[in-house]
């Protein structure tokens, strides 16, 4: 699942960088990169994704759950979504 759902995503993001969808999608994983810091994301913000989307966040929340929010999937996803940011 993990892969599936990085992969997704990572996809949406590298396709459309700048759609409100994508910097939502982004901004959870931003979240999810920080365990420190409690995982702060607002929920309401599901409310702006359409129920494909908002699969694919609560595929990411389980993913963490999962501890799948570490090691070399996850950083490469990291690394990919980024830079499709960077390159907008």
């Amino acid at each position: 699942m993990s892969n599936d759902v990085l992969q997704q995503v990572t996809e949406l993001i590298t396709a459309r960088p700048h759609d409100a969808t994508s910097l939502s999608l982004y901004a959870l994983v931003s979240t999810l990169r920080m365990d420190k810091g409690g995982y702060m994301y607002l929920l309401r913000k599901l409310r702006d994704l359409a129920p494909e989307h908002r699969r694919l966040a609560y595929g990411l929340m389980e993913l963490m759950a999962e501890h799948g929010n570490q090691g070399a999937d996850w950083e490469t996803a990291l690394q990919a979504m980024d830079e499709a940011l960077r390159r907008g």
